[in-house]
């Protein structure tokens, strides 16, 4: 029973660095509170610190990260509302603000970019540690195993044991979900080869004497840190305490317990002062929370539209103005809705002032803002007048109709002149369109008429017996088809595709046409060759067939590169088009290497029976 109080009080989790435990108790997390770095009080400074863990080689807080992210946009979004509220108060109206580049926000996603992805190689640094730690404690493991397994050779072995422990306690890291695992293994093997191992009774007592040591000024270290201020300083070196605690071997069995419940009760007194400190702060942020929910309902709640006086508009900035210093004056809201409570607060403030700033501008200045609208539209129509860019003109001369009607009224004494000068513009373009268009109309129709007449005597020459100058004329017509010029674009796609499919015909009836003349040819020549030369048939054969197998290869070769190209544009489209006519060209000449090969063991066969 008292061998294992001890191991159950030690081992209930091995820590890692990332979550040390105490004792038996729920984990201490590590809080913000942690980093001793000063809050940055403006934009410089938040870039300032980002360059400074760029250039450091500290591992990275991602706490501080996030916090100074929050804090860059926090400030950036201040200046741009100070902007616009200089802007409105000198007599421009917010929705026609445009915000400054920030010149700074570049160079802070750069940085934050080089951050994350220096983040992200060290966690994978820390999880290859990890991993490494766990192959090397399952190693140590098992060895201990072995000298626990084997009393008669303890003794000669306890230098190694001793040297094992040593190597444990050098591995920090492995990962979380295998640490209990091997920390009960590790107490257990390490308790077996104790109770296994036949030392000299003063060798064991002296291991005995100094692991008290080292547990009575753990305990007294532990017993100190409940007077430390800093609850969260006293957390951390808690943690170290209980990592030392875990790597120091066992005492004497009579005194395990106690010392054991020394520590532990030790411990427990830091964790509730810990835990009462954050429970403490998170009641205070919630209160916080509820305060500032508070003026943001209050804020939004302001009937805007019942404010018609200056001397309203007046008195109710006063009462925004006092509302805000008491946000001011109220503490940070939990971490996770933080930024959400603070974004409505800001966007109930700026509605507010928005409307302050439409209600004092709007009146003088909406007649003499879509005033200087209008005449830019009929200035801008005016100079449209004479384009012949028949499509992109039309296209911005209808934009700017939609324009003018959403532009509000104008005094009636410009009205009329400003809306005749406009419309008389947009007539007159549109007119010339129309006549423009209709002469083109025209040229396409006769244009169309001519092409016709092409595929109708492309047609004429695919039904003529004789070939002999039948390809030259096709090649006129392809001529006159390519210098005729534009058809109605409804007709434009069929119209091309009569024209080539009829062109292919052609083309492909005098392919093969040539194709037979050549094997005609090549087989009348064959008898006089096998009684000249003999055996150089199948010389002749060997090389045609090397030919074959070349040609076959390069369609192949094609064939594949076509599965992988685009069609989605013309000029993709162009590619495939020209690659399909080289793989026919091969394919007939694939075929006229097939025929002569076959006419070349004809007469072969023929010589074999002569």
């Amino acid at each position: 029973m008292m061998d294992s109080l001890e191991t159950n009080g030690t081992t209930a989790i091995e820590q890692t660095s990332q979550q040390p435990i105490v004792a038996e108790t729920a984990p201490i997390e590590e809080t913000a509170e942690s980093t001793t770095v000063s809050t940055p009080q403006n934009k410089q400074e938040v870039l300032a610190r980002a360059k400074e863990i760029v250039a450091s080689e500290n591992p990275i807080d991602k706490q501080e990260v996030e916090a100074l992210k929050q804090g860059f946009y926090k400030f950036h979004n201040a200046e741009v509302a100070q902007a616009r509220q200089q802007f409105v108060d000198e007599g421009g109206n917010s929705e026609d603000f445009v915000p400054e580049l920030d010149a700074t926000e570049p160079e802070f996603r750069a940085l934050m970019q080089i951050i994350r992805d220096r983040r992200a190689k060290e966690l994978e640094e820390v999880e290859r540690q990890k991993q490494e730690g766990l192959a090397r404690k399952l190693e140590i493991l098992d060895r201990i195993q072995q000298l626990a397994t084997t009393p008669e050779d303890a003794n000669q072995h306890f230098d190694e044991f001793k040297q094992l422990q040593s190597q444990w306690k050098e591995i920090k890291t492995v990962p979380a979900e295998r640490a209990t695992e091997l920390w009960k293994n590790y107490q257990l093997y390490t308790e077996q080869f104790y109770d296994l191992l036949k030392l000299g009774h003063e060798l064991r007592e002296y291991d005995f004497r100094k692991n008290l040591e080292v547990k009575t000024r753990l305990c007294e270290q532990a017993e100190a840190l409940q007077n430390e201020e800093d609850v969260v300083a006293a957390i951390n070196q808690l943690q170290n305490l209980h990592q030392e605690w875990k790597e120091t071997g066992p005492v004497a069995k009579e005194i395990r317990e106690e010392l054991w419940n020394r520590f532990k009760e030790a411990s427990t007194v830091i964790r509730k002062k810990h835990q009462a400190h954050f429970e403490a702060r998170k009641a205070e942020e919630e209160n916080n929370l509820a305060q500032k929910e508070a003026l943001c309902t209050e804020i939004e709640g302001i009937a805007l539209d019942e404010l018609k006086t200056f001397a309203q508009w007046d008195e109710m900035t006063k009462k925004i103005i006092e509302l805000q210093t008491q946000w001011r004056s109220i503490g940070y809201a939990p971490q996770k809705m933080n930024t959400a409570i603070f974004e409505r607060f800001r966007k109930a403030c700026d509605r507010f002032f928005e409307q302050k700033s439409n209600f004092y501008h709007n009146l003088k200045e909406s007649f003499s803002q879509n005033l200087a609208k209008k005449k830019a539209l009929v200035e801008k129509a005016e100079a449209l007048t004479n384009s012949t860019e028949w499509r992109a003109t039309a296209d911005t001369l209808i934009q700017m109709q939609k324009e003018w009607k959403e532009i509000g009224n104008i005094p009636r004494k410009a009205a009329e002149s400003l809306w005749n000068r406009f419309i008389t513009a947009c007539d007159h373009f549109f007119e010339e369109k129309q006549k423009a268009e209709a002469e083109m109309h025209g040229e396409q129709m006769s244009n169309l008429e001519k092409k016709k007449s092409i595929i109708e005597s492309l047609k004429g020459l695919a039904a003529e017996n004789d070939g002999k100058d039948i390809i030259a004329k096709v090649k006129e017509l392809q001529k006159e088809w390519n210098a005729t010029g534009h058809v109605p674009f409804r007709e434009k796609d069929k119209l091309y595709q009569q024209y080539r499919a009829i062109v292919d015909e052609l083309f492909q009836a005098y392919n093969n046409s040539q194709a037979r003349r050549r094997l005609n040819n090549f087989k009348n020549s064959l008898a006089a060759k096998a009684e000249a030369q003999g055996a150089s048939l199948t010389v002749e054969r060997t090389r045609m067939m090397r030919a074959y197998e070349n040609l076959r290869t390069e369609i192949q070769t094609y064939e594949n590169n076509l599965g992988f190209l685009s069609i989605s544009s013309k000029k993709g489209n162009s590619l495939v088009d020209t690659m399909k006519k080289r793989v026919d060209r091969l394919r007939n000449e694939l075929t006229l290497l097939a025929d002569k090969i076959r006419a070349i063991d004809e007469q072969l066969k023929k010589g074999e029976a002569e």
